[in-house]
């Protein structure tokens, strides 16, 4: 028994020595990985907290009412329905704080408390005349002044919009009917009935109309007609528009009256639209042919309401 005890005590001893070292592969003591969270981190992660970056809105850029002509003059614009929404494109230009007209030239239309009769003669028109003299399309195929140039009056009343056309045109020809009378000698409005509404847009909307007028087929006078391009949705022959041509040498004159129903309008003093009168030529006997343009648009382009005038009913 005697040399049990002391045998037990010695092991006893080495036990202790062991539980009070680290041996490899043992676990270091539990430290505290998770010290208390940074305030900055606690708000980035929060609910609530830092909100994400703001978008920055869209650049746009002005430009000037200057656009390139479009490579075809008259050619209806592309397909588009009555309920189409207007939409802004790229080329928006927002307006000023008071917008005042678009670049194009500015019409006045005198108030007609006697409406003109619809024969073709100008006798009767006192308003204020207008030149169409730029040339927007077929440059190469414009002769001078006796082969095409224009100048227009126009006037209101409560029914009717009352535009009269004077045509310098050494050779009449036109062979079209409905859609394709831009393909001989012609006459075109182009006609703004929201102006403010859609200002800064550069695109054509259904409040923008383009209507072409046929002083007549195979001669001037003959069978007139008037046909509406845009909007697509409502295009047609318009039955309700009055037309009158008459010729003599090298000048051809027209008269026409379009129902402010047409254009969707109820008029009265001092209301502003945009506007622009262009006359389409043709000189090849027997063809349909768009040769050249003259308008009262510098920089005309019928797909951009922003090259257009303004004209100011006046009374």
């Amino acid at each position: 028994m005697s040399k049990k005890i002391p045998m037990l005590l010695a092991l006893s001893l080495v036990v202790s020595l062991l539980a009070a070292c680290n041996l490899p592969g043992q676990p270091e003591p539990t430290q505290d990985l998770f010290p208390t969270p940074n305030m900055t981190l606690t708000a980035l992660f929060a609910p609530g907290g830092i909100p994400p970056t703001v978008t920055p809105p869209a650049l746009v850029t002005a430009t000037s009412g200057s656009v390139v002509v479009q490579p075809s003059a008259t050619q209806p614009p592309p397909a588009a329905t009555a309920t189409t929404a207007p939409t802004a494109t790229a080329t928006e230009v927002p307006p000023t704080a008071t917008p005042v007209t678009r670049p194009g030239p500015s019409i006045k239309a005198s108030y007609l408390s006697t409406a003109p009769k619809i024969d073709g003669d100008w006798g009767e028109w006192k308003t204020d005349a207008y030149p169409a003299r730029f040339v927007v399309y077929g440059g190469g195929n414009w002769k001078n002044s006796d082969d095409l140039e224009g100048s227009f009056r126009v006037g209101w009343d409560n029914t009717y919009l009352y535009v009269a056309v004077k045509v310098l045109d050494d050779s009449y020809v036109q062979n079209a009917s409905g859609a394709e009378i831009y393909k001989g000698d012609s006459i075109e409005l182009l006609f703004d009935s929201d102006l403010w509404g859609d200002f800064a847009v550069r695109s054509l909307s259904n409040d923008d109309y383009q209507i072409g007028i046929s002083p007549g087929k195979d001669e001037i006078g003959g069978s007139t007609s008037a046909y509406l391009w845009y909007p697509s949705g409502k295009a047609g022959e318009l039955k309700d528009v009055k037309i009158a041509a008459v010729s003599s040498a090298g000048i051809y004159r027209v008269e026409f009256a379009i129902p402010w129903k047409v254009l969707g309008v109820t008029p009265a003093s001092g209301s502003q639209f945009g506007f622009g009168i262009s006359v389409s030529d043709n000189d090849k006997t027997g063809s349909k042919e768009q040769q050249s343009m003259v308008s009262n648009l510098k920089d005309r382009s019928f797909l951009d309401p922003g090259t257009w005038g303004t004209l100011t009913l006046s009374k």
